[in-house]
């Protein structure tokens, strides 16, 4: 098992359309990036035969701001998957300013697995919970 199944990471330039009327990034956007991180893990990392028959619904946010992003920051979001349970699995996003890597926002979400045909709450595979907690 490779540090990189384990743990994601990604750089994210912040554009104007990340912008607030504050001058720094939104909150919405760091939302959008926190699940972007978990998907863009899932979808390198889940093998295709679980891809194909599961996905993942929001159960949960957990979301510190700690120190704001502004336009044209360089940042570095790192995820990584914290535990599995039966159907549910947390999964934590740090957002750092690569610059001087300062953690700018750190997540905890959980996330439910749902079965694809059946739209309901499934188990989560062991090979799910290999490849992603080792």
């Amino acid at each position: 098992m490779s540090k990189e199944q384990l743990t994601y990471s990604y750089t994210q330039k912040v554009e104007q359309e990340h912008i607030d009327e504050l001058n720094h990034v939104n909150n919405v956007v760091y939302v959008q990036w926190i699940q972007d991180a978990a998907v863009k893990h899932w979808n390198i990392v889940a093998p295709e035969s679980v891809k194909e028959n599961f996905v993942w619904v929001i159960v949960r946010h957990e979301i510190d701001y700690k120190k704001p992003a502004i336009l044209h920051d360089e940042l570095l979001i790192e995820t990584r998957v914290l535990d599995a349970q039966s159907i549910t699995s947390w999964r934590q996003v740090k957002i750092f300013r690569k610059k001087d890597m300062q953690l700018l926002v750190e997540s905890k979400t959980n996330w439910c697995m749902i079965d694809v045909k059946t739209q309901r709450p499934a188990r989560i595979p062991e090979e799910v919970k290999t490849v992603f907690l080792g």
